[in-house]
């Protein structure tokens, strides 16, 4: 079924069990480690495919493995879902914006990791196939980057550039989560100078041009947006 290999990092024994149960269960190459250290030795000696991280580790914590591994061009292409039991909106930014592509407070459910992680899995393996057909076809949503064209239910619709680039840099990476600065960031690059209120604007202006569509921008309370995986 599945032969992708997941890393789990957190240590708390009770909990490495049970996401080590879990995704065994469906067939993922699992490898476990209690702490940070132990992580990226990992890493280094067998690049995983996704990593389930745990923030509060012994020794190095989670956001700095998110940071080092972002940082290393060998590294950075893998998914990370943070796990965390502290639900503060500073270090679910944090962790966003250094490249973790999603994140799960405690307690969880183990069905939802596991379709978080099938998700994480599945926009890395459609994400190049999407470029390399010069669209995106989401339901009744068609994205035509080489045109700056945007259909919806066969019908064109204009968007201005930044309304394009908003939606554009959402659906690249459908059930992602992205703060308002990382949309910022893909729109104009990091000198662009916005507020939260902006942002919020151009989803607002985007949810209504979408019509029917528009529903496929949701919002995560005290994050930002994501595209409907």
């Amino acid at each position: 079924m599945s032969n992708e290999t997941i890393l789990i990092v957190d240590d708390e024994e009770d909990i490495l069990e049970l996401v080590r149960y879990n995704l065994a269960r469906e067939r993922f190459q699992v490898i476990c480690a209690s702490t940070g250290e132990d992580a990226l030795a990992i890493v280094k000696s067998n690049l995983p495919d996704l990593i389930v991280l745990d923030l509060m580790l012994p020794g190095i914590n989670g956001l700095d493995i998110c940071r080092k591994l972002k940082a290393d061009p060998r590294t950075a292409g893998i998914s990370i879902i943070m796990l965390t039991a502290r639900g503060e909106e500073s270090d679910i930014v944090t962790g966003l914006e250094l490249g973790a592509d999603d994140y799960l407070t405690k307690p969880f459910s183990p069905r939802v990791l596991l379709a978080r992680i099938r998700a994480s899995l599945r926009r890395l393996g459609s994400s190049a196939n999407g470029e390399e057909e010069g669209g995106i076809r989401i339901g009744e949503l068609v994205i035509i980057p080489s045109r700056h064209e945007v259909l919806v239910s066969g019908e064109s619709i204009q968007l201005t550039y930044t309304e394009f680039k908003t939606l554009y840099a959402l659906a690249r990476r459908p059930g992602r989560v992205f703060t308002r600065y990382q949309i910022v960031d893909a729109i104009r690059g990091e000198e662009y100078i916005v507020t939260d209120r902006s942002v919020d604007v151009q989803i607002v202006s985007l949810r209504k041009k979408l019509g029917v569509c528009g529903s496929y921008i949701e919002t995560v309370r005290g994050v930002g947006y994501r595209f409907k995986d």
